[in-house]
């Protein structure tokens, strides 16, 4: 079981509340924490409340704009308005000690008389309060106080007051140092509570010392683990792991980014979902993405056994670099990367940077793997990297932050990833990112996950990300030796990200997965590619005129002929430039000539004719 320290902010504000006399606390104050006082997950807020009566406040008020007052009789209430607008109090007031930290029931609170105070009204309260300090400590608590204020920059003049009032209160309360019994209690104090930050005038906080911010940090490994095995018997589980179990630990890594709150609706969706109790990954997948099952679990041995042969039916010429990709896939099936079958979802499940001449098979390549890996080919997402390359282009990945034009519509990225989760995301020319950009990339290497500019988070876990790239392309020569080929394009590529980008880290997070492309100069690879681009031609005119075949008197004899024009540093793209040029655009035009009706094609083929040795093509409608 965990120890009292367990929630290491919670130490921070036991001991940051005794010495200041304002806190704000932030982060995940939405969540829930373990409370040692009631052995139960609690709201952020009623834990605070128990730890400030412990601390030795008589009384903690709890105030926002919308319930008012809470958390303190109606009497107390009063008595302190009364002591802030006349300026004294009873002598016997009542000494709080039998106040007790209970539910927090404005409706009943109301129903005794007391006034739900606007802000004007609570903060004068706070302000005599804090510079009248009497024997009874108090603490007051500003919950959402992010809907306090508007744009920092921008205050209205009521936000202004409020600001003022808050920043004298705390400034001018007395820090008595003469009476030995009072430095060893603390004094009262004010809590702002808010999600983020950034809500906050900075105007308040910084270079004040009487001021402490405290971030309530997400759980981490520890905190997870906890709460699993003070919950395990609650979940419905396929196959519920017990600590001390591998299935256990792989099941904590499983959750890494969630809160416990998360972890608390798991537990209810594990005993709602129709049917037989799911595995805990598919479990967490449907939590996610909103689907039972993840394409990555339909991977079998059997299927990974073809897709080497899958992969080269597509990218010619390129076996290196198919096997170089096929074996990222096996390893992470296999586990020897830590991420098989997403049980530990941190991670993307490969990087690859692909590096090389234009039209080898880049972009290819990462088609034909995410049609391989989730049977779509527009599971592919593309970004072209060229698009990005200003400074601030990095809110277009992830969106612009609160009060900027863009902020409703998201990333292109995050938008991406949130619609498909299951996908190959491809980053095109990365070499033309401008270098805020990488600096995305290498927190989605290192941690698998991003903060759009909405502060949410998105999982890149189930992604495979492939960076493309053309540097040193119009450097490294035209040439056979692929083992030369490769080291050049190796060293053009740290070079770039040493010496230009100055950002080597990517390439330690790429790691060994810089994937270098061969030129394609071998007659035999031309004419495979060039048989393969003929396919979506014959289906076009199958399509719109009926046209059964387009035939060659000699297909090899024809194609081998037209790859001889070929440019061999443009690769592939060479080879559909060169069929456009000698057989689609003769084509279109002997279409044009031959007959105004396309049923007169219905049910014919074109026959291809070819001149001696040369590309140069006649056709005949037969």
């Amino acid at each position: 079981m965990a120890k009292d320290n367990e929630n290491a902010w919670l130490d921070n504000l036991k001991r940051q509340v005794g010495i200041r006399r304002g806190i704000i606390l932030h982060g995940d104050v939405l969540d829930v924490c373990y409370d040692v006082g009631s052995t139960t997950y609690q709201p952020i807020l009623d834990v605070v409340l128990r730890t400030l009566k412990e601390r030795g406040f008589q009384h903690v008020v709890v105030w926002d704009r919308f319930s008012g007052v809470e958390n303190i009789s109606s009497d107390k209430w009063a008595s302190l308005v009364k002591e802030a607008t006349f300026g004294s109090s009873p002598q016997d007031v009542e000494s709080g000690d039998d106040y007790d930290v209970g539910p927090r029931d404005t409706q009943a609170d109301t129903s005794q008389g007391v006034v739900l105070p606007n802000a004007d009204d609570f903060l004068a309260v706070v302000y005599h309060h804090m510079l009248n300090m009497k024997k009874e400590r108090v603490a007051f608590i500003l919950d959402w106080s992010n809907y306090l204020f508007g744009n920092a920059n921008a205050l209205s003049e009521q936000e202004r007051q409020w600001l003022l009032i808050i920043s004298k209160a705390i400034r001018n309360a007395p820090v008595p140092l003469d009476d030995a019994e009072g430095l060893s209690k603390p004094t009262n104090i004010v809590v702002l509570l808010c999600k983020r930050l950034g809500s906050i005038p900075p105007s308040l906080y910084q270079a004040n010392p009487s001021i402490q911010e405290i971030i309530v940090s997400s759980p981490g490994r520890v905190e997870r683990e906890h709460f699993l095995k003070r919950n395990i018997d609650k979940w419905l589980l396929r196959s519920t792991p017990k600590p001390g179990e591998m299935a256990f630990n792989d099941f904590v890594d499983a959750l890494e980014g969630m809160s416990l709150r998360d972890l608390q609706q798991l537990i209810r969706l594990s005993r709602q979902v129709p049917g037989d109790p799911l595995t805990s990954e598919r479990l967490i997948n449907l939590y996610r993405y909103g689907e039972q099952k993840s394409p990555w679990e339909d991977l079998s041995r059997s299927k990974l056994a073809t897709i080497r042969d899958t992969l080269k039916k597509r990218v010619k010429g390129q076996e290196d670099a198919v096997d170089k990709v096929s074996g990222v896939i096996i390893r992470a099936f296999t586990g020897l990367s830590g991420l098989q079958h997403s049980k530990k979802q941190r991670m993307p499940k490969g990087t690859l940077f692909f590096v090389g001449p234009t039209g080898v098979g880049k972009t290819e390549l990462a088609k034909a793997l995410a049609q391989f890996l989730f049977g779509d080919e527009d599971a592919c997402i593309r970004f072209d990297m060229s698009e990005f390359n200003h400074e601030h282009s990095d809110q277009r990945l992830v969106g612009a932050p609160p009060g900027y034009v863009g902020y409703e519509e998201g990333g292109q990225l995050t938008n991406a990833v949130k619609k498909k989760p299951f996908s190959v995301l491809l980053f095109d020319e990365i070499e033309k990112a401008h270098v805020r950009i990488l600096d995305k990339f290498l927190q989605i290497l290192e941690d698998g996950r991003l903060t759009d500019g909405k502060g949410e988070t998105v999982n890149f876990s189930e992604t495979v990300i492939i960076f493309t790239s053309n540097i040193g392309a119009s450097e490294v020569e035209l040439q056979d030796d692929k083992d030369s080929v490769r080291q050049q394009f190796m060293e053009k590529v740290r070079e770039h990200f040493v010496s230009v980008a100055k950002r080597p880290e990517l390439l330690n997070r790429i790691g060994d997965n810089i994937v270098p492309f061969n030129f394609i100069t071998d007659d035999d690879f031309l004419v495979s590619i060039a048989r393969a681009k003929l396919q979506p031609l014959r289906e076009r005119l199958k399509e719109k005129y009926r046209i059964t075949d387009l035939s060659f008197d000699d297909e090899e004899k024809a194609l081998l002929a037209l790859s001889r024009g070929v440019d061999r540093q443009m690769g592939g793209r060479g080879v559909l430039n060169e069929i456009v040029k000698q057989i689609i655009d003769p084509l279109a035009d002997f279409l044009f000539e031959e007959e105004e009706d396309p049923a007169h094609y219905s049910g014919r083929f074109i026959a291809v004719h070819q001149a001696g040795n040369e590309a140069t093509f006649a056709f005949e409608v037969k």
